[in-house]
């Protein structure tokens, strides 16, 4: 026997096969099985309702045909409730069996993977370039990477894509500034990123200040857009100076990409947009500038979409256009997932209704887009996070803090432990703490963020899941066993700790489901915290090193599977675990 990774779609494809033929059933009776409140069973299956509201039918006959189509079972208790719900409890053997068949690492990544794999680009991150990465970059990054480690996990081509803001007006600013303060970029100090910074600001105050400043810029910018060499030249080091500082933040949180095309890359690709728009009549001139309205949509009819500036610059609109295009051209993605703060979903919602009236006019397939959008990073007095004099928080500094504090936490813990370990674990704790508290929340909403919180040991935080894997470690440190070798003939549970945690650890398929669907890590958040509080209730409860054999060989063996089920989660939301904390 070896059980089905998803046993709610398993569930569902057998409802799905009996009900064909069946006296009530059509094409479109769709099960609906789902994660059952435990009064009831372990699964339920609730499709029966809605398909005999559909039809005039009473529910509960048929659900209860579809009873006394299946056939007998040694896996299921079935029995059905209420108006027609259909409940499936797992037998003690089938629980058994679906550990010991998912038991690993690697054997949860095998079954997870999908029959329909698909080419997935995932946009995230997108610093602009000349800019340090504050705590507003944080949350595209560490969602973005999630998103892709877990879609890489279900089987689908993922490909990375950091869309750099490396192009525009800011460069003719900073082109200025660096003209007239005679600065080489050779030697720009320890922190060049933050000096560049320093400079866009001095060249966008002279230009506010003086219209010959602003003329000037102007005519670095065109001399730029032209292709003049010693302009490109100051360009192309900004941009691998930025890069040299992105990827020491992209280091610390585990984020990875498989290109970094910025706007630049699409700067002789925008003239194509135009012309194409244009040429199938979905933009028009409006005070000098090119846009699209969308009298078919209500928000939108008179709100124009401007993918040309009247003075002929092109812009954001412009550039995500041409992007799409050239990821369903070149790529062949069947999906693009955009990672950006909700304050963009108008553009995103007026880009997808452009994009879907471009390339329906020219007869392409228009990949499925997604807008995954989150809210803001608060403060403790609920206002956007700031430092005390009213500036964005440097993402550096957050997360050399979390380091630091984590540090003074694991010697507090342990005194002697040598000064190399408490950096490694203090990097492992602080970075996975920071990086939890923000995936562990529903994306859409704001968080307060706390050091107090994030960091604790108790609650739904990653210490405490780190603290449940390293506890989990020490067990088999105990009886000199390895945690990935296979236990010896266990017996199926049998108490009731046994079997919540067994059941738990069923539901796991269930939870990277709804959280590679809905694209929101939370989901995942939530099992594993409530995960590792069922495997403590478990060990209270239930002894692990006792003398019956087989007892103590399931016991290991639900210790062993929430061990590898805990590390795989933790490792799709790119958090490191540690052997011993």
């Amino acid at each position: 026997m070896h059980p089905s990774f998803n046993l709610c779609s398993a569930i569902d494809s057998q409802l799905s096969n009996l009900s064909v033929g069946l006296e009530g059933f059509g094409p479109d009776f769709e099960p609906q099985t789902r994660v059952a409140d435990e009064r009831f069973g372990d699964f339920q299956a609730n499709g029966a309702l809605p398909h005999a509201k559909k039809t005039g039918q009473n529910p509960r006959v048929l659900a209860q045909r579809l009873v006394d189509a299946l056939p007998p079972s040694n896996d299921w208790k079935v029995d059905l409730s209420g108006p027609g719900f259909i409940n499936f409890s797992a037998s003690p053997e089938l629980l058994l069996q679906w550990g010991l068949s998912h038991g690993s690492e690697n054997e949860l990544n095998k079954s997870a993977k999908t029959g329909n794999a698909k080419v997935i680009a995932v946009d995230f991150s997108s610093p602009n370039t000349a800019k340090q990465m504050h705590v507003g970059h944080i949350r595209s990054t560490l969602i973005g990477e999630c998103i892709s480690r877990m879609l890489t996990f279900r089987g689908h081509k993922v490909i990375r894509d950091n869309h750099l803001g490396d192009w525009g007006t800011q460069f003719g600013i900073l082109l200025l500034a660096i003209e007239e303060e005679k600065v080489s970029l050779d030697d720009l100090g320890d922190d060049p990123v933050a000096r560049l910074e320093d400079l866009y600001r001095l060249g966008n105050s002279r230009i506010k200040e003086s219209e010959v400043a602003l003329s000037k810029a102007r005519a670095h910018l065109v001399k730029l857009q032209d292709g003049d060499p010693y302009s490109l030249s100051l360009w192309e080091k900004i941009r691998d100076l930025s890069m040299e500082s992105f990827e020491q933040i992209y280091r610390l949180l585990g984020a990875n990409f498989d290109h970094a095309l910025g706007e630049s890359f699409y700067r002789d690709k925008v003239d194509l947009v135009y012309e194409a728009l244009s040429r199938h009549q979905i933009c028009q001139e409006d005070d000098g500038a090119l846009v699209v309205f969308h009298p078919d949509h209500k928000r939108f009819a008179k709100q124009p979409f401007i993918i040309r500036k009247s003075d002929g610059a092109s812009n954001y609109a412009t550039t995500d256009l041409a992007t799409l295009s050239f990821r369903q051209a070149e790529w062949k993605c069947d999906q693009i997932i955009y990672v950006t703060d909700g304050r963009q979903r108008d553009h995103f919602e007026q880009l997808f209704l452009t994009a879907r009236k471009w390339f329906q006019a020219e007869g392409r397939e228009l990949p499925e887009l997604s807008h995954v959008w989150f809210g803001t990073i608060l403060g403790e007095d609920n206002k956007a996070i700031k430092t005390r004099d009213g500036q964005p928080i440097k993402l550096i500094d957050l997360l050399e803090e979390a380091i630091r504090r984590a540090g003074v936490m694991v010697r507090q813990k342990n005194s002697e432990i040598p000064n190399n370990e408490v950096e490694r674990r203090a990097k492992i704790i602080g970075l996975g703490a920071v990086r939890y508290a923000d995936l562990s929340q529903d994306r859409t909403l704001d968080y307060v963020f706390s050091w107090d919180k994030l960091l604790a040991m108790q609650g739904n935080t990653a210490p405490y899941l780190q603290y449940a894997v390293a506890r989990i470690f020490s067990i088999f440190r105990k009886l000199n066993r390895d945690p990935s070798q296979p236990t010896q003939s266990p017996r199926p549970p049998q108490t009731e700790a046994e079997r919540k945690l067994a059941r738990k650890l069923l539901l796991f398929p269930m939870a990277l489901d709804q959280a590679t669907r809905e694209l929101k890590p939370h989901f995942l958040c939530t099992y594993l915290y409530e995960l590792a509080t069922e495997f403590s209730s478990f060990y209270n409860q239930d002894k692990v090193m006792v003398d019956e054999v087989k007892t103590q060989e399931l016991r290991l063996q639900l210790c062993s599977q929430t061990l590898h089920t805990l590390k795989t989660g933790l490792f799709l939301l790119g958090i490191e675990t540690l052997e011993e904390m």
